[in-house]
């Protein structure tokens, strides 16, 4: 690991056998259901494999008794909305397939509170996308497989199920969805609704009976997994921030715009009163996010009052209702739907340009949380593994330990998606996407990927079940005779946007990195054979780019000749590779050479920050980011330093591998990050630079970290909170300090440790900051400097 106060990055001083396991997340998603299943998948007798179909299923069933527990579980291909006796119990079940290439995950909901003694009805309403894209393989083929089996009733999926197709449910005309999303857009033309079909008194006797398709392990649904993830977030339905006042009717065709709180994942509804066939259209202003068509939503009316919710989400700060003339608008809401965490992290501080980067890295990274984590919420809805690496690391300064659970359906699926012939891709899961990004590849696996989760969460079992793929990985790279490593095109040898990239130099130390992470996962699993062939690989890079690649100013492979790299040079110093006698020449390379995109930016203002040099990382996180942060359009950051075509790949507004100034601004410049798996152990060794005040909460798995700082001339003051049944290495910015306190004991002066029963232990002046370690509770330390 990199300790903040040291600079040094080795494991020495905690003991890695001994660490106790104390957060245990989900069954793994290798393992599908314990108990066999009675269901079978069913589906409509006239279903044919055609984008976007929507089928309404139902079943009745009698029970003498509620039970206390009544567990369904149910899969689909794709989406489900679940009733029972009329009321909503799920809105959008299911994910997208799927945990590999052939299997399917499924649900499990409680259904106990929504029945009734006597009759119940069973309602559910599946969406089918029929199409693939870079989140979902589809199996070709709609089904419903539903279980509820309790001592007093049973319910399983088979022909006494009724189903239709809905006739309501169609295509909304071109621009369609680029081809990256296997969603569509979403037409409803109410003159064909099925009105109040999930109710109990409504009748199925017209409807088709369903036709069994197979066992749950059938084809092509395979091997069912239990859903990782919670499920979604619910606000149910809202007022606009702003929007006009109701009712509203206008004599000719009116758009009307309605404002969001902020960038959200929401789904649209209306109340209207018209005449038969007027068409309403709604869409967000990320319609062209990234410069492709994602999703919009039309609804055709019938004559009176009527009322809709477009079912497919869509993301924006702004819903656009295109109404026509004469129809009267009686009510317009939206319902934000979203993966289901809280924001437990904050940070703050005296300098505006820095709360506000944390804040917008904290909106884009929730929008582009859902099935899985997302490059962007309009364009591609796609988990490349290069974006998830910054987003993971930021989730867990910013959001609760639910978060967890979407990096580890991630790495799950890495592995789960991984080739015969040893290869890794994203984004994944990928019905029409097959290409290897090398260097992403290499980053997942490694320090920041799946060592990042470990080190966070202590969950210890995705490190054992995964360790042979990342082993697998690792094997198919070849070695040149100096021990560097062969530069591998892949499918796409992709390193960053933009220009000025140093490919070997960037490979070598990505797989430095990649050989570090896998050395603590043997180190942590008992592989010690593994483990010494990991540091001898490691020690030759080390050594190649330290006489071989570096000129004297900076890295450099022999074969590149374009200008210095600025990210290679911050892969050297956070693996690392770099020493300390190397970091006053590498900060001129930071002071003049920008050619990293948003994403690689992370990696050289961490360099920065890791070299102690805080206050040259700020003002160039300032130059860099500057005018999207400062941008009063947008609440989130954007895919390249610019808008639209002045972007990379398109130019979304909403990218979360932009972000990395929030972690950044809480494990550096508030100084908290964890020592040992699971924060058994975590440092909080601030960094301020010339920064006057900060404050940082993080919801660690062991419990709520807080810190604060006062920064001035006189003093340096903190206040700290340690979890219960944690130990915490705190560290005082040791310029000018003559005098340290611990809750109004003095516990240093006059440069030596000072007897006291307030602190566990001095450890001693490090890295230009003064150590102690304290056991769980709130502290209390004032610094008084030289004046």
């Amino acid at each position: 690991m990199f300790n903040q106060v040291t600079g040094k990055k080795t494991l020495e001083g905690f003991n890695m056998k001994k660490i106790i396991l104390l957060f245990l997340l989900v069954v793994p998603l290798a393992l599908s259901a314990q108990t066999p299943w009675q269901a079978k998948w069913i589906a409509d007798p006239n279903a044919r494999d055609e984008p976007n179909a929507w089928y309404c299923y139902r079943e009745d069933f009698f029970t003498g008794k509620v039970p206390a527990r009544a567990l369904a579980k149910i899969a689909i291909d794709t989406k489900y909305w679940l009733w029972i006796n009329g009321r909503m119990v799920i809105f959008e079940g299911g994910l997208k397939r799927g945990p590999n290439s052939k299997d399917t995950y499924y649900d499990e909901v409680d259904i106990a509170k929504y029945l009734v003694n006597g009759r119940n009805t069973i309602a559910v309403l599946g969406w089918y996308f029929g199409k693939d894209g870079f989140s979902h393989i589809s199996s070709g083929q709609p089904g419903l497989l539903f279980e509820c089996i309790t001592p007093e009733f049973k319910v399983l999926s088979d022909t006494s199920w009724k189903v239709i197709r809905h006739p309501a449910y169609g295509t909304c005309p071109p621009p369609l969805p680029n081809f990256r999303l296997a969603e569509s857009s979403i037409k409803f033309d109410a003159g064909n609704d099925i009105a109040n079909w999930y109710t109990a008194n409504y009748s199925t006797v017209k409807w088709n009976n369903a036709k069994v398709m197979g066992p749950a392990s059938a084809a092509p649904w395979n091997n069912l997994v239990l859903r990782p993830i919670p499920q979604w977030k619910d606000s149910k339905l809202l007022p606009y921030s702003s929007a006009p006042a109701f009712p509203f009717q206008s004599g000719k065709d009116t758009m009307i715009i309605c404002k969001l709180p902020s960038n959200l994942q929401v789904t649209p509804y209306l109340k209207v009163e018209a005449t038969e066939g007027k068409v309403i259209e709604m869409k967000t202003e990320d319609f062209n996010g990234g410069g492709a068509p994602n999703v919009y939503a039309q609804y055709v009316t019938r004559n009176g009052i009527q009322a809709y919710e477009s079912y497919g989400w869509m993301n924006g700060q702004t819903v656009t209702y295109k109404i026509p003339a004469g129809v009267k608008v009686l009510e317009l809401k939206y319902r934000e739907t979203g993966y289901n965490t809280t924001f437990a992290g904050n940070f703050t501080s005296s300098d505006d340009f820095l709360n506000n980067i944390w804040q917008k890295s904290l909106r884009t990274l929730y929008i582009t949380m859902r099935d899985n984590y997302m490059d962007c919420p309009d364009r591609e809805r796609a988990q490349w593994w290069g974006d998830e690496v910054n987003e993971s690391g930021e989730a867990f300064y910013a959001l609760d330990t639910k978060s967890h659970l979407l990096f580890r359906k991630g790495m799950y699926e890495l592995i789960g998606w991984q080739r015969a012939d040893s290869t890794l891709f994203s984004p994944i899961p990928a019905g029409n996407y097959k290409d290897e990004l090398p260097i992403q590849m290499l980053t997942s696996v490694g320090y920041y990927g799946f060592w990042n989760y470990y080190l966070n969460t202590g969950d210890k079992k995705p490190v054992a079940d995964l360790y042979p793929g990342v082993r697998k990985y690792l094997k198919i790279w070849k070695r040149n005779d100096d021990g560097s490593v062969k530069f591998r095109k892949g499918g796409w040898s992709w390193g960053d946007w933009g220009t000025e990239i140093d490919m070997e130099l960037m490979t070598n130390g990505f797989y430095y990195l990649a050989l570090k992470g896998a050395l603590n996962m043997a180190e942590t699993l008992n592989l010690k054979d593994d483990a010494a062939e990991y540091r001898r690989d490691m020690q030759r890079i080390k050594t190649v780019f330290n006489t071989r690649f570096w000129d004297g100013t900076a890295y450099r492979h022999p074969d590149y000749k374009g200008k210095t790299d600025d990210r290679s040079q911050a892969v050297a110093v956070v693996s690392g590779i770099a020493d300390q006698d190397k970091y006053p020449a590498l900060l001129q390379v930071f002071k003049t050479e920008e050619h990293a995109s948003p994403y690689m930016e992370k990696y050289v203002l961490e360099a920065m920050f890791q070299m102690g040099y805080a206050d040259e990382a700020i003002a160039r996180m300032k130059k860099r980011f500057g005018s999207m942060v400062n941008n009063p359009g947008y609440v989130t950051l954007f895919e390249g330093w610019g808008i639209g075509e002045e972007g990379y790949g398109g130019g979304t507004t909403n990218h979360a591998w932009s972000g990395g100034a929030l972690t950044l601004l809480s494990q550096y410049l508030c100084g908290i990050a964890p020592l040992e798996p699971g924060y058994k152990l975590f440092q909080i060794v601030p960094n301020p630079g010339a920064v006057k005040i900060g404050s940082a909460t993080v919801q660690s798995v062991r419990g709520v970290i807080k810190t604060s700082f006062e920064n001035s001339a006189a003093g340096f003051n903190m206040t700290v909170l340690v979890p219960p049944g944690t130990e915490a290495v705190i560290g005082v910015p040791a310029d000018q300090v003559v005098q340290i306190s611990c809750n109004k004991h003095t516990v240093w002066s006059n440069k030596k440790p000072v007897d006291n029963t307030a602190v566990l232990k001095y450890l001693g002046r490090i890295n230009d900051h003064i150590l102690f370690r304290v056991a769980s509770g709130s502290y209390i330390i004032k610094a008084v400097k030289k004046v």
